[in-house]
């Protein structure tokens, strides 16, 4: 796991915090625990999994054909 760090400027610790909210949004790690938080089927993993993949498919397409709509 990797380390995260925020600095605080000024005292602003609402500003903090937000960035802090993003970062740690933005690795994954409220996804993580809430995955963890409860019991997880095996049958509802595999489909949960299945759906991350094709969404990742689906993103990959879309970045390729605005790639060759550039060229």
């Amino acid at each position: 796991m990797k380390e995260i760090a925020v600095k605080v400027d000024d005292n602003d610790l609402e500003k903090a915090m937000r960035v802090l909210k993003k970062k740690i949004q933005n690795d994954g790690l409220f996804k993580r625990l809430r995955l963890k938080k409860n019991y997880e089927k095996p049958s509802e993993y595999r489909r949960r999994k299945r759906r991350e993949a094709l969404r990742r498919q689906r993103i990959a397409e879309a970045k390729k054909r605005m790639r060759n709509r550039r060229s």
